[in-house]
C-alpha cells in the first residue's frame, strides 16, 4: 500500500525514464515543452491508485497510466487549438510558441505513443484494457465535438442536461476509465471495477463543474489560466447555463448584453450577473453533490481496508479544494 504522495513521486520518477527522439527537432521540442510544463497527473495517478487499492502496483499500471496521461495531453493540445487559448499551465500554448501545424502533430504523436504504451501491457487483462482505452479515446472526441457544437448554439437552446452529457464524455469518462483500468490490473472483480468507474465518473463531473467555477472566480496565479477565459470564448459552462435557466427576464436580457461585450468589460459584466443569480453558490452545491456520490461508490467496495482507500480520498479532496 502506498500513499498518494508516494505514488505520485513514483509516477514522476518512472516518466523521467521516457526519452523522445531528437528529430524532427521542432516536433519533439514541442512535445517535451508540453510534457515538462507540469499538470496534476490526475489520470495516471488514478490508475495507480486503482491498482494499489487491491494489490501492489505493477509495471503494467505505469504503462497504462502513462498512456492515459499522453492521451489527456493530446486532448489539451488540440483543445487549445480549437479554443484559440493563449496560455496553458501558465505558459504559452504550443500553437502560439511553435506553430499550428506543430501543435496538431504534437497532439497526434501523443496519441500514437499512448497506444504504444498500452501495447506494452502484458497481463491477461491486456485485451480488456485495450478495448477500454480505445472506447474512452472515442468518448473524449465525442465530448469535444459536443462542446464545440454547443458553442454554436444560442444559449436559450442549450440545457444543463446537454452540458452534463458533454462533460461526462469529455472529462469524466477519462477519469473513470483511469481508475477502472488500474483496478483491473490490480485484480478487482467486475462489480468492483463498476463501482470504481462510477466513483471516477462522479469525481470527474464534480471536478469539471468546479473547474468552470475556478475559470470565472479563481486567481490566475493559482489556476494558470487566462482570467475569464471561458467567458471570453463564449463557452457554455455550467455557470453560464445555470445563470440563464435561473435568471429573470431582466437578468437574461442583461446576460445577453453582457455576452456581447469585449475583453475585461465582458468578463466583469458576466461575473456580476453570475453573482446576482447565485450560480457561484449553486456550483459549490453541485460540486458537493457529485463528490458525495463518488464517495458513496467508494464505500460500496467492501472487504478493502479503509487505509487502502486513503489515497483516492486524499486525491479527491485535493482536486476539489484547489485554491480560488
Amino acid at each position: 500500500m502506498n500513499s498518494l504522495n508516494d505514488l505520485t513521486a513514483r509516477y514522476f520518477s518512472w516518466c523521467n525514464r521516457i526519452e523522445y527522439p531528437e528529430e524532427p527537432r521542432r516536433l519533439y521540442d514541442a512535445s517535451r515543452y508540453f510534457l515538462e510544463s507540469g499538470g496534476k497527473k490526475i489520470r495516471p495517478v488514478l490508475c495507480l491508485l486503482g491498482n494499489d487499492l487491491f494489490e501492489e502496483v505493477t509495471e503494467d499500471s505505469f504503462h497504462a497510466g502513462y498512456a492515459l496521461d499522453l492521451f489527456h495531453n493530446s486532448s489539451l493540445v488540440h483543445d487549445d487549438i480549437i479554443d484559440h487559448a493563449p496560455l496553458r499551465r501558465g505558459r504559452p500554448t504550443i500553437h502560439i510558441k511553435y506553430s499550428l501545424p506543430t501543435a496538431i502533430l504534437t497532439g497526434d504523436v501523443f496519441i500514437a505513443r499512448a497506444f504504444a504504451h498500452i501495447n506494452h501491457i502484458s497481463g491477461e487483462y491486456r485485451h480488456q484494457i485495450h478495448m477500454q482505452f480505445s472506447k474512452v479515446v472515442t468518448e473524449v472526441c465525442e465530448g469535444q465535438q459536443i462542446d464545440f457544437d454547443l458553442e454554436k448554439k444560442d444559449l436559450a437552446h442549450v440545457s444543463y442536461a446537454e452540458y452534463l452529457k458533454m462533460i461526462t464524455l469529455k472529462t469524466a469518462a477519462l477519469m473513470a476509465t483511469s481508475v477502472k483500468i488500474g483496478a483491473a490490473i490490480g485484480g478487482a472483480d467486475p462489480q468492483e471495477q463498476a463501482y470504481l468507474y462510477e466513483f471516477g465518473k462522479n469525481l470527474g463531473i464534480a471536478f469539471q463543474i468546479y473547474d468552470d467555477y475556478l475559470d470565472a472566480f479563481g486567481e490566475p496565479s493559482e489556476t494558470g489560466k487566462q482570467p475569464g477565459g471561458d467567458i471570453l470564448e463564449d463557452k457554455k459552462t455550467a455557470l453560464l447555463i445555470k445563470a440563464w435557466e435561473a435568471g429573470s427576464t431582466a437578468q437574461k436580457n442583461a446576460l445577453k448584453n453582457a455576452m456581447s461585450k469585449k475583453g475585461f468589460e465582458k468578463v466583469s459584466a458576466v461575473l456580476e450577473l453570475y453573482r446576482n443569480c447565485k450560480v457561484d453558490t449553486w456550483a459549490a452545491d453541485k460540486t458537493s453533490e457529485y463528490t458525495t456520490k463518488a464517495f458513496y461508490c467508494l464505500d460500496m467496495i467492501t472487504g478493502i481496508a479503509a487505509e487502502r482507500k486513503a489515497g483516492l480520498i486524499d486525491l479527491t479532496n485535493q482536486l476539489l479544494d484547489r485554491r480560488c
